[in-house]
């Protein structure tokens, strides 16, 4: 029985993978790489992203009493938050709105 026999892989040098621990470094970049290239994605579809220019408004929790608002206008971001109380104040009748059949709402101004 030769010595070659007993192994079970040798590669060209006469080596035993299995006992190689560059393998398992290899293994762990590799599943590195996989959770950094998910986590730019996340970042890209997010749509605060902050390398976009694009104008955004986030509602969070909407029509309850801890609503909040994010507001993305080019580089600045603003944050509102609910307070839950309804807004009173004095004014004037500004113009009617129209729903129509289709369901778009059609603003008119009073002169």
């Amino acid at each position: 029985m030769s010595t070659l026999e007993g192994r079970s892989r040798l590669n060209i040098l006469g080596e035993d993978d299995h006992d190689d621990p560059i393998l398992s470094v290899v293994n762990l970049i590799d599943v590195f790489l996989v959770i950094i290239a998910v986590l730019l994605i996340v970042v890209i579809e997010n749509p605060i992203n902050p390398f976009s220019s694009d104008d955004v408004v986030v509602i969070k929790n909407p029509g309850t009493d801890e609503m909040e608002m994010i507001v993305k206008q080019g580089e600045e971001l603003t944050h509102y938050k609910s307070s839950g109380e309804i807004g009173e104040g004095k004014g004037i009748r500004a113009g009617v709105t129209y729903r129509l059949d289709d369901g778009t709402l059609v603003y008119v101004p009073e002169d």
